[in-house]
Order: C-alpha cells, then sequence, then structure tokens
C-alpha cells in the first residue's frame, strides 16, 4: 500500500494510507519510467491473502461483536462505551477495505473501477485517522476521569460523547480531503492509487509529513501526555490512600498504559517510519523489501483486531456481555446488572438484596405462624 511513483530526479513519493500504500509491492515505476514487477514466489502469492482474509475475519468479528453488545444492552451505553462504540465502527469500516487488497494483490491490478477505487481509497483513509482520533479522545476521557473527576462530570455525558464522535469523523473526513480529491485508477498501471498533480514529489511529501503529524505523532503525543498526568495523579494520591490501594492502582493504571501505547506504536509507528525514511531515500526494489512492505500493511490492520481485545476484553462488562452473546456460559450479565458498578459491588448489593428479602420472608413466615 506504500505505492512508490518516481518523480524526474529519481526520488521516490509514498502514499500515506495503507490503501494507497500496497501497489508498490506488485508494480513500481524505475528510474527511467518503465514498469516494473516485484518478484513474489508461490508461496508468498497464497500466504499474503491468507494473512489479510485471517485478519480481515478477526477484526471484523470483534468489533461486530463489539458493537453490538453496547446497541443490544441499555446499560452498556456508558460514556467510555460510547467512544469503544465509535472506534469499533471505524475498526469495522477500515477492515472491509483488506477484500479489495487482497483481490489486487491477487490480481496484479484493481478490477472494480473507478468509483470503488476512490469509495475504497476514502473509507479506508478516513477510519484510518477515526480510530486514531478515537484512541486520542478515549485517553483524554480517562485523563479526566482520574484526575478531574468532578470538574469533569459535565463533559462526561453521553450526550456529549455522542457529539464528540460526530466530530471526530468530521475533522477526519477534512483532513483526508486531498484523498478523496485524487485517488483514481492509475493508467497504465491499472492499479487503485493516488494520483497526485504536479509537482508530484511537493504534493505527495507535503501531505505525507501533514498526515504523519496529524494521524500518528500529534495523537501519540497526546496519548502519552494523558496517561503520563495518569499515573503522576495515582502516585500521589495512592499516598494518601494508603500503601496497598497504591500499589494496586498503580499496577492497573501500568497495565493499561503499556497495552494501551505499546500496542498503537507498534502497529503504526512502521508505518510511518517507512512514509518518512521514503522521502530522504531510495527504497530498492526487491523480495525482502516488497515482504516488509507487506508486514507494515498488515500490521497496521492488525491494530483494528486488537481493539476488540484491549478496550473489550479488557473490561469485565465487555466480557460477561461477549460471553452472554455467545453463550458460553449463564450468570448476571450487563442486562441484569449496573456496568458501572465493580464485580466485588454487585455481589455485595445482591447479597444484601438477598439478605433483605429473606429476613422480610422469615418475619412474614413468623407473624403468619
Amino acid at each position: 500500500q506504500l505505492c512508490a511513483r518516481m518523480d524526474l530526479a529519481g526520488n521516490s513519493a509514498w502514499a500515506v494510507s495503507p490503501e494507497a500504500f500496497n501497489q508498490t509491492l506488485l508494480t513500481n515505476i524505475s528510474r527511467n519510467g518503465t514498469i516494473q514487477s516485484v518478484p513474489l514466489d508461490g508461496i508468498s502469492t497464497v500466504l499474503i491473502p491468507v494473512i489479510y482474509l485471517t485478519v480481515f475475519t478477526i477484526g471484523l468479528t470483534g468489533n461486530t461483536l463489539a458493537i453490538y453488545v453496547v446497541l443490544r444492552y441499555t446499560k452498556m451505553k456508558t460514556v467510555t462505551n460510547i467512544y469503544i462504540l465509535n472506534l469499533a465502527v471505524a475498526d469495522e469500516l477500515f477492515m472491509l477495505g483488506l477484500p479489495f487488497l487482497t483481490t489486487q494483490n491477487v490480481l496484479s491490478y484493481w478490477p472494480f473501477g473507478s468509483f470503488l477505487c476512490r469509495l475504497v481509497m476514502t473509507v479506508d483513509a478516513i477510519n484510518q485517522f477515526t480510530s486514531i482520533f478515537c484512541l486520542t479522545v478515549m485517553s483524554i476521557d480517562r485523563y479526566l476521569a482520574v484526575v478531574h473527576p468532578i470538574k469533569s462530570t459535565k463533559w462526561r455525558r453521553p450526550r456529549v460523547a455522542k457529539v464528540i464522535n460526530a466530530s471526530v469523523w468530521i475533522l477526519s473526513f477534512l483532513v483526508v480531503l486531498p484523498v478523496i480529491i485524487f485517488s483514481d485508477v492509475q493508467d497504465g498501471l491499472n492499479t487503485c492509487n493516488i494520483n497526485w498533480p504536479d509537482p508530484n514529489a511537493v504534493w505527495s511529501t507535503t501531505f505525507i509529513i501533514y498526515t504523519s503529524v496529524l494521524g500518528f505523532f500529534g495523537p501519540l503525543l497526546v496519548i502519552c501526555l494523558c496517561y503520563l498526568l495518569i499515573v503522576v495523579k495515582v502516585k500521589s494520591s495512592g499516598v494518601r490512600a494508603g500503601f496497598t490501594k497504591r500499589r494496586k492502582s498503580e499496577r492497573k493504571v501500568t497495565r493499561m498504559v503499556v497495552i494501551i501505547v505499546v500496542v498503537f506504536v507498534c502497529c503504526w509507528l512502521p508505518f510511518y517510519i517507512l512514509n518518512m525514511v521514503n522521502l530522504v531515500f531510495i527504497v530498492p526494489e526487491n523480495n525482502v523489501m516488497a515482504g516488509i512492505y507487506f508486514f507494515v500493511v498488515i500490521l497496521s490492520y492488525a491494530n483494528s483486531c486488537a481493539n476488540p481485545l484491549l478496550y473489550g476484553f479488557l473490561s469485565d462488562n465487555f466480557k460477561q456481555s461477549f460471553r452472554k452473546v455467545l453463550c458460553i456460559y449463564k450468570g448476571n450479565g450487563v442486562e441484569d446488572g449496573d456496568p458501572s458498578l465493580p464485580r466485588t459491588e454487585k455481589t455485595t448489593f445482591h447479597d444484601s438484596f438477598l439478605s433483605h428479602r429473606n429476613n422480610d420472608f422469615n418475619g412474614h413466615m413468623q407473624t403468619s405462624k
């Protein structure tokens, strides 16, 4: 998806969207302007589509479950879960580009026409940025909830969360307007890509830097800052709350920081590094680089597979909801309890309720006697 196009000076310019990133793996334009095929052996021809479709299946299933449980259970519609819902929608739409990408890889050309080319590129790019912006919004929300729990109550409401979600989509649309305008099937190559106008190198370089800052390095800075402030807050409050509580809080927050930041960086950093490196160096066209490009592309899509695990399975409420939907076990699911309460609080409330009910029942029996 890192479609390299060589200018007259011999410098290559890479497209920034994963969907536009892949075509260089199949065909490149050499220094003299002739089309060259990147050699892929038989194993790669079969293995790569299988990997793509596996990621597609896992990502689509996981995000569909996340969307369903939030929409299905009324008590799951908390502020955090509304953000998770938005993230799941973005990730699911992001996954929908993989079958088109796989088809182009197998056929070595784009068979779907100009309209679908522009549509797929647009959806892919918008949801790429929407996913990252969602992670940033969720990190800011966590910061407000932990550091400013009282002051942030007027902002941390479902209605406000829905407005923020809509704003995220609008912002993503504005960021990728160049993709919407210039995406098309390339003449000669017959592949779906971004066709930058002249001067090609200037447009491409500017857009790569622009999207790298807005789509990765900027959000990453905000995310790191949010969780750094959360850790500082937990440490300072933990001293007053007691040693045991402090250790538990630090462990929980640290785990979340590691999971969110490390997975986010690991999945997207190689993609943006390759984009930035190609602005400075001429990347050789060989089988090894083709394999690296494919790995980088699928790694960016794999982040959308990981998100349901990170924001779903690590939550007790989502875990119970998934199990209930999949009929893995029977028990008190989120439909029967308050998802905002921890499991221990639910148990205490349930036991207390049963105790009062039994006392009332026993008193009634004694009175009857």
